[in-house]
């Protein structure tokens, strides 16, 4: 974990956990194109519908050995038996439509596939191949794009991806940046005329909420010295 940095609110107040936080400095709001983890991104955030986000990723990794990895053409080939399986391990979140989930939507990557279609092309353009960047510290739960993706993706077969999952997995694969710009972390700097430049810092650092019921109460600015 990197000492002396200023980071987000939202990733300090509500969970102070190492794998959390690192998350936040190596992977929240960084770009990724590439067409497996962008998949193993989108699934990830479908496992996590009514559940916090410290949940899934604590069982990445079983996710990963449980799923070939994310190799869309190997899970594609899954079967109810295998279901039965993974619903015995403890490993995962054992919610049998969100397990029959990843099947369907290897299934439905591996159609686009077969159509000669790029995943990563696919998804970066609701954002026309350019990050989006929100440095004010907005509390966002979906937009015209996440809308627009979760429609597309349905159409296409995928499932447990509505808009609110769509926009997560877009900020966790960095289609949008949703980083403070006073953290040390987004390079998510305030555009010139934003109102928030005629503020004081003290009324503005880390003034992005967070999902959980800590997000209602004022917070003091926080810096980690660890």
């Amino acid at each position: 974990m990197i000492q002396n940095v200023t980071r987000c609110r939202r990733w300090m107040t509500c969970i102070i956990d190492p794998m959390y936080i690192d998350f936040h400095d190596n992977e929240w709001g960084k770009p990724v194109y590439d067409d497996i983890k962008l998949f193993e991104s989108l699934n990830l955030n479908a496992q996590s519908c009514g559940l916090t986000w410290l949940t899934v990723l604590k069982k990445r990794e079983e996710y990963r050995n449980s799923f070939f990895g994310f190799n869309p053409v190997e899970i594609s080939k899954m079967t109810d038996r295998d279901v039965d399986k993974l619903m015995l391990n403890t490993g995962l979140i054992r919610h049998r439509p969100k397990l029959q989930a990843i099947i369907d939507n290897s299934k439905a990557y591996v159609t686009m596939k077969q159509g000669n279609e790029s995943f990563s092309d696919y998804i970066w353009s609701f954002v026309n191949h350019k990050t989006i960047c929100h440095p004010e510290g907005q509390l966002i739960l979906t937009t015209p794009e996440s809308n627009a993706m979760s429609k597309s993706l349905k159409k296409k077969g995928f499932k447990f991806i509505g808009p609110t999952t769509c926009y997560s997995f877009m900020q966790h694969s960095g289609l949008v940046n949703d980083h403070h710009h006073l953290c040390s972390f987004g390079n998510n700097p305030l555009p010139k005329d934003s109102p928030l430049l005629q503020e004081s810092t003290s009324d503005r650092v880390f003034s992005t909420p967070f999902q959980c019921p800590a997000h209602s109460k004022l917070y003091k600015t926080l810096k980690t010295h660890k």
